[in-house]
């Protein structure tokens, strides 16, 4: 932003879009003179947030209209749910986003959860007003709202379960009305998760679960391995665990046998991205005891059921479907599931945060400390 800001000038308008979980800084504010996120989690409307912006910056450039963007914000990693907005309070604040849209100097509401794998100063929930006129009276809708999420803080919607947890509950799991899905958030490619964390699968081969898939497994090492050898064939690998083992556990060493190879070329049918084409590069499927494992070369988190079915998997038809995501999977898997359970790992973005690293963020803030106001 600041370095279109030093090419287009003061004068020239500047829309943005965001995904909700942006960590929205004041220079952000100060820069763009529009922000517009996506309201949904898992993120349905980006293509209406787009046309949205294009819509504000129109009016903007056309003289109709004279905006700027205001912010406010909380001591805290994240909203306590990071957005969702099938359940929970989120429901009722885009609501009230949505409401307060309709004010004729309100031009797009934004209520950001924020992003607490990011170590950066201005970290956190933020509500922004994108608007003219009353700003006494839009700050003062903003502090409602960010108020709600701070009242709200220990109001956790997700159970988190272990990876042993997880695997107890699905190998005794009756898929009468649809697989049961385990989502691992720790290790979600998605927000910054390496994608190789082996804690889940092994607790899933340990506890003999059949009928299973698991995806993504990124370990690109291990895919050239298998794209040399023959279909078919058994083969011994040491799988996952390589980035960093303290996230997640190392390398497993499995045997199988290799049931296909791929490009990793895919392009989704299901509610997030539909027509959209992705990769996840060489590619290879290994089926070890009662578990077909994804085997990728490039970390994409699991959005849509093409990213098993191209490869010969077929979620719908499996007792177990565990896979690598946080949230946005609801979108595509929820669907089919008979249950939806939520698994912690221990990988890199572990919602225990108080096992990470910090060096940047604000002190005091929620969770880390214990703050008052």
């Amino acid at each position: 932003l600041r370095r279109i800001r030093n090419v287009v000038g003061e004068d020239m308008p500047i829309a943005i879009t965001l995904d909700p979980h942006a960590n929205v800084s004041n220079q952000m504010c100060a820069l763009a003179d529009t922000i517009v996120s996506f309201k949904t989690y898992p993120h349905l409307d980006m293509r209406d947030t787009g046309r949205q912006a294009g819509e504000i910056l129109h009016r903007t450039m056309a003289g109709e209209i004279r905006l700027r963007t205001i912010r406010v914000s909380r001591p805290m990693l994240e909203e306590v749910n990071g957005g969702r907005n099938d359940i929970g309070p989120m429901i009722q604040r885009i609501a009230a986003e949505r409401a307060y849209e309709e004010r004729a100097d309100v031009f797009a509401v934004s209520v950001n959860a924020g992003f607490a794998s990011a170590d950066v100063a201005e970290v956190g929930p933020t509500v922004l007003v994108t608007g003219q006129g009353d700003f006494a009276a839009h700050a003062a809708f903003a502090e409602e709202i960010a108020d709600d999420i701070w009242n709200r803080r220990h109001d956790v919607l997700n159970d988190y379960l272990s990876a042993h947890e997880a695997a107890a509950i699905a190998a005794t799991y009756k898929p009468d009305e649809g697989p049961i899905v385990i989502a691992d958030y720790a290790d979600n490619p998605g927000a910054g998760g390496y994608g190789d964390s082996t804690d889940l699968l092994g607790a899933l081969l340990a506890a003999g679960v059949s009928n299973a898939c698991f995806g993504p497994m990124v370990d690109s090492e291990v895919a050239r391995e298998l794209h040399r050898a023959v279909l078919g064939e058994r083969v011994v690998i040491a799988l996952g665990g390589k980035t960093d083992s303290r996230f997640g556990g190392g390398p497993l060493t499995l045997e199988g046998e290799l049931v296909s190879i791929s490009d990793g070329r895919f392009t989704g049918d299901g509610p997030m991205i539909g027509g959209l084409s992705g990769s996840f590069g060489p590619t290879a499927i290994l089926r070890v005891g009662g578990v077909e494992i994804l085997i990728v070369s490039v970390a994409r988190q699991m959005l849509d059921l093409q990213q098993f079915k191209t490869f010969g998997i077929d979620p719908q038809g499996k007792g177990v479907v565990a896979i690598k995501s946080m949230h946005h999977f609801r979108a595509a898997f929820e669907p089919i599931a008979g249950k939806v359970i939520v698994c912690d790992s221990g990988a890199l973005c572990t919602p225990r945060y108080d096992r990470l690293p910090y060096r940047n963020v604000p002190i005091p803030i929620f969770p880390l400390d214990q703050v008052e106001s």
